[in-house]
């Protein structure tokens, strides 16, 4: 882990004024296009037009920079979901196929490097590291909501259906990855349809 010296200190937006904020914006992009341990302090400095005292001013080590980062991406992602939601009131159903259809959309597209958080995940496979903790968390809380979109849907078992979406939604991060546009992310909204249908389908006598 990288500290700072003794008495130092997802590219959506307009330039952020401030030192600090410069220097979030700058390893949000580094980290999310090459992955975190490939980008050194020296690189983050340079690209956000900073010093190193000025990055340390603000985080106290690179490994509190990158959970800082993955907070956003967190605030970036479960943002999406509730937007797609909030444009459906009343309609979970379709609000989250808008996610989704969303996501879908972006797995397509040249710059896709899948989920900030689960590309960081396989970067830190210690169980005691603070960014394997903090995408841990994010995971959780994502878990936690498609199980509650699923239950407002009218799932006979709320928390397979949320479990059957996440999985739909992590492999959509990695196909898009994978085999760019035209991948199996294109599929994604019908596959989510068909488990839904299945999920809140009546039992049968």
């Amino acid at each position: 882990m990288e500290r700072a010296p003794r008495g130092a200190e997802e590219r959506e937006g307009p330039e952020p004024a401030r030192a600090g904020e410069r220097v979030r914006a700058a390893a949000r992009d580094l980290f999310y296009r090459r992955g975190v341990r490939a980008v050194g302090v020296e690189e983050i400095v340079e690209r956000a037009g900073v010093t190193k005292p000025s990055l340390y001013r603000g985080f106290a080590s690179k490994d509190a920079l990158v959970v800082a980062c993955l907070e956003d991406y967190d605030t970036v992602l479960r943002g999406r979901l509730e937007d797609a939601l909030a444009a459906h009131p009343g309609d979970h159903r379709a609000g989250l196929l808008t996610f989704l259809a969303a996501l879908a959309e972006r797995s397509a597209t040249p710059s896709f490097r899948g989920c900030g958080l689960t590309n960081t995940l396989v970067e830190y496979p210690d169980p005691d590291h603070p960014a394997r903790r903090a995408v841990l968390a994010s995971k959780r809380a994502l878990r936690a909501r498609l199980a509650e979109i699923a239950g407002a849907i009218g799932a006979r078992d709320a928390d397979a259906l949320g479990d059957g979406l996440l999985m739909l939604v992590e492999g959509a991060f990695a196909c898009g990855q994978i085999f760019g546009p035209g991948g199996p992310p294109g599929a994604l909204t019908g596959a989510a349809e068909a488990l839904i249908a299945a999920s809140v389908a009546p039992r049968a006598p």
